[in-house]
């Protein structure tokens, strides 16, 4: 029998209609004569399924069905597709774990570590990553640009301390830039994190552990004519992904042992991506992305594609280790 599944996609992040997309990739690759797919789109407190004569229906998040003619359909398995929150942040998973509806992500906990940038450096202190110096913020902290600059120098990023967007993320130049843009952080997050830029080749891998194997996809180079990997960058054509990246053995050696490190010490499931800046042959940690995007110019599918994956394979191995309830 055909295993039900509600691919979940949206959201309420900046990034949601970017999310769709990933999904209509999604709803093309997975194999039809092993999954019923219903997409169910989350937005703004909905949670609708539209049928393809265009008539939509809400899934009751009572008992995590659709009446569809008459019929009630129990959907038994969730493949999430939502930057942000509340798919990246934990608010989901905490729902699905309470109706005991697998899912293909991280878990609850994890998902909320990762989600805070701050919390997710804390959580991997001791499994020898280098990071970037920060100062961490709240609504009412007082900021003096001389005492930041002063510790971590420019340039700086301010960036949103939790969110699944590159919203509301500034490269600092200048005093006169600082404030401004921790107001603009602000605007994305409760809390806003200031942190050393650290100059080098960004690049990210992608990485899995399905059916006892370890997954660690081919390393991406994102080479930006903006400032860094922002909206534009990866989503308007601002930038260049190379895979496999350019890479020396060492440095792919010392990148795959870290990007696996993370995934381990964090209790990552599914597949997941995580992002460094290699300088002068270092790998720099800089966060983990729980949820990557999947639309046909996103960084998973090509990494996928330049292993020899298909990404039907890919869901399948994804869905086939995440189908266990969750505890």
């Amino acid at each position: 029998m055909k295993k039900k599944i509600a691919l979940i996609a949206g959201g309420d992040s900046s990034e949601w209609k970017i999310a769709l997309e990933g999904a209509a990739l999604i709803e093309q690759v997975l194999d039809t004569d092993k999954y019923d797919v219903y997409k169910i789109v989350l937005h703004d407190g909905r949670w609708t399924y539209t049928a393809p004569d265009g008539a939509t229906t809400e899934l009751d998040r009572n008992d995590f069905t659709l009446t569809l003619g008459g019929r009630r359909i129990r959907l038994e398995y969730a493949l999430i597709l939502i930057h942000g929150t509340p798919g990246e942040d934990g608010r989901l998973q905490g729902y699905l774990d309470m109706m005991r509806i697998p899912y293909s992500s991280c878990g609850f906990v994890t998902s909320v570590i990762t989600f805070d940038k701050a919390a997710c450096k804390r959580a991997l202190h001791g499994a020898g990553l280098n990071m970037a110096r920060e100062i961490l913020l709240d609504r009412h902290s007082q900021v003096d640009p001389d005492e930041a600059i002063g510790r971590l120098g420019l340039p700086l990023f301010v960036k949103p301390n939790a969110s699944g967007s590159s919203f509301g993320v500034t490269k600092v130049k200048t005093r006169e830039q600082l404030l401004p843009a921790v107001e603009a952080a602000f605007a994305e997050s409760d809390h806003v994190l200031m942190e050393e830029c650290i100059d080098g080749r960004e690049i990210s891998c992608g990485v899995m552990i399905a059916g006892g194997k370890e997954y660690l996809f081919p390393i991406t180079e994102l080479v930006c004519q903006s400032e860094f990997f922002d909206y534009k960058a990866k989503y308007q054509g601002f930038s260049k992904e190379i895979t496999p990246a350019d890479l020396d053995e060492r440095t792919v050696k010392k990148v795959n042992a870290m990007t696996l490190a993370t995934y381990k010490k964090l209790n990552c499931r599914g597949v997941v991506r995580i992002d460094f800046i290699v300088r002068d042959g270092e790998p720099y940690f800089i966060e983990v992305n729980t949820i990557p995007g999947m639309s046909a110019h996103s960084i998973i599918p090509q990494q996928a594609a330049a292993m020899g994956m298909s990404m039907s394979e890919l869901f399948d191995l994804i869905i086939e280790e995440t189908s266990q309830a969750q505890p």
